[in-house]
């Protein structure tokens, strides 16, 4: 058995437009990659992190990596030592699932350095514990997709119920995050606490069809579910340039446009690599002009989750 092992987990978008809380995808880049090694004295320690700015804790105890891999030791029942080095290759607070990224590669790399003893259902649970940390809620809609890959339907968060949903092999998205901060908390505190029964009903349809279109490889039935009532009507007032961003992408051809989790990045669904490429310069067109710093990505949905490297 090695004595330690290299690992990538993909950044991931959270409600995908109109599952809030209950959709996620995860995507081939960016991402993060986490280095576990053995060592002779007992505990987690984190001898580097790269990437971050200086801005994560070395202190394993307030780090979603290192929580991830001390739960999977705890439950495993070893006195291990490991030493790990993470390295941050994705913008924080940006809705990309940074937190959910580095519990995923500490739960999966430490499963994976000791012969694989659970299944994925449990590396869920130690990633989630990491995850708890940073966001205080138990939603997987980060952490699932992040784990499993391609795009996954939360059912339930306690007992977790995980649902994998088929993707459209030739689906692209383009990441659009401009480089401004908006709180987790703030973002959800801008919600209602209630929606009209007739906006949930438009929801719910949405939903369905949304879900349907992926399982039949319907673009055009995903196309016209992608309009949200319950959380971009509300967050979309805290990222600069929403409304052009996302007129933008749609004139380009997008399929659809949305916030990636609280934001501020957004995502569009593409049909071809060529198409995802003119969208995304669409969608930068406002940034450029307005001289707001910003960092697109373009990539394929990722249907493996993490991997060894």
């Amino acid at each position: 058995m090695a004595d330690s092992i290299k690992v990538f987990a993909p950044a991931s978008v959270g409600n995908s437009c109109v599952g809030f809380d209950v959709l996620g995808f995860a995507v081939e880049k960016p991402g993060d990659e986490l280095l576990l090694r053995k060592t002779e004295k007992p505990g987690v320690v984190i001898k580097s992190i790269a990437g971050d700015n200086g801005q994560l804790s070395t202190n394993p105890t307030k780090n979603t990596a290192t929580i991830a891999i001390d739960a999977f030791l705890k439950d495993f029942g070893r006195e291990t030592g490991l030493e790990v080095e993470l390295f941050k290759n994705m913008p924080f607070g940006s809705g990309l699932g940074s937190s959910a990224a580095s519990a995923v590669a500490g739960a999966f790399a430490a499963n994976e350095l000791f012969g694989q003893p659970y299944p994925i259902e449990k590396v869920l649970e130690f990633a989630m514990e990491g995850e708890f940390f940073a966001s205080g809620a138990h939603h997987a809609d980060n952490v699932a997709p992040c784990l499993y890959g391609g795009m996954t339907l939360i059912r339930s968060n306690s007992p977790f119920d995980v649902i994998k949903i088929p993707v459209p092999s030739d689906l692209w998205v383009v990441l659009l995050y401009p480089e401004v901060e908006i709180k987790t908390s703030e973002a959800r505190s801008l919600l209602p606490y209630e929606i009209p029964l007739k906006t949930a009903s438009k929801q719910w349809g949405n939903v369905a069809g949304f879900i349907a279109g992926f399982m039949s490889n319907d673009k055009a039935l995903i196309s016209r579910s992608m309009k949200d009532y319950v959380a971009e009507p509300y967050r979309s007032r805290l990222i600069p340039g929403f409304n052009e961003c996302k007129k933008s992408a749609m004139d380009a051809g997008a399929m659809g446009f949305s916030i990636s989790g609280s934001g501020p990045t957004m995502f569009a669904f593409c049909t071809s690599e060529e198409s995802a490429l003119e969208i995304g310069k669409a969608m930068s067109v406002y940034y450029i002009e307005n001289k707001i710093g910003h960092q697109l990505f373009i990539s394929q949905i990722n249907q493996c989750g993490p991997k060894v490297l």
